[in-house]
């Protein structure tokens, strides 16, 4: 038996994209192990490293939501050479989860609470009828929307505040500030793209917040009925929580001295690589 005990220890940061469509979410669990996405990646590195693995994710996403920029990272008490780490992991990978890049990183890296912010979108598919090739990676909505009042609504999100009325959850453990710092709305043809990015975000609150986005764009509320919700805090209150399909984790912002790789997608390329 090996003793890990004077073995140098390594830690890495790795970027992963997946199609969460077929998964129970990130998070391992003991009845769903090998059906999560955590389960699969551990289950992958641990071969290539010789030995149990755990990895740290920057967000934790549910089932059925995607991701183009989760980062994780985790240690090992194995070398070998990034490209090794890369095509060995991915090998063993199936194939809607797939490794972009692996860095090595210091100690003080952490994929979660070293994270600045996260950024999301949220595709709509405003058409009367289901789309086939982009079926689970879409949200299909037929009723017309109305996109200035959604982009008017937008700007009372912005700055830091109290989104209990954007959290799901019975049990709110901890606060319920976040600061978003960004969202935007456009539209191509009949897709629409919500644009979101905090520093962090409530369990749900992305989908919770484009739940009431949605009430407003088909006149069912005012576009000051966001605000009304921040001063209720009260998750009652709110729309439902909107479907995971067209939900994508997409960058993962940290300090710049932990050098850790940028996607930088704008809506424009995102779309038209992915229609």
């Amino acid at each position: 038996m090996v003793n890990f005990k004077f073995i140098k220890k390594y830690r890495f940061a790795l970027g992963v994209e997946y199609n969460g469509s077929n998964y129970h979410g990130w998070q391992k669990q003991k009845q769903h192990y090998k059906n999560t996405i955590q389960g699969c990646l551990e289950n992958a590195i641990s071969k290539i490293a010789n030995h149990n693995i755990v990895v740290f994710c920057a967000g934790r996403t549910d089932i059925g939501v995607h991701s183009l920029g989760q980062v994780v990272h985790f240690e090992t008490y194995s070398f070998r050479k990034k490209k090794s780490w890369i095509l060995g992991i991915n090998s063993l990978l199936p194939k809607d989860i797939v490794i972009n890049w692996i860095i090595p990183v210091n100690k003080e890296f952490h994929a979660r609470f070293s994270a600045l912010s996260r950024r999301y979108f949220y595709i709509i598919y405003n058409n009367k009828y289901r789309p086939a090739v982009l079926n689970n990676l879409v949200t299909l909505y037929n009723y017309n929307l109305n996109i200035k009042k959604i982009k008017n609504a937008m700007k009372y999100l912005l700055g830091e505040q109290d989104f209990s009325s954007f959290r799901s959850g019975s049990k709110l453990i901890g606060s319920s500030y976040r600061r978003i710092l960004h969202c935007n709305i456009k539209k191509y043809g009949s897709y629409i793209l919500i644009d979101i990015k905090a520093n962090a975000f409530l369990y749900h609150m992305v989908r919770n917040i484009v739940g009431n986005l949605l009430e407003i764009g088909i006149g069912n509320k005012k576009e000051d009925w966001l605000l009304k919700l921040i001063k209720m805090k009260d998750r009652t209150k709110a729309a439902a929580t909107v479907k995971p399909n067209g939900l994508f984790l997409v960058e993962v912002e940290y300090p710049k001295h932990f050098y850790i790789p940028s996607i930088n997608y704008n809506l424009h390329f995102f779309l038209k690589n992915l229609i």
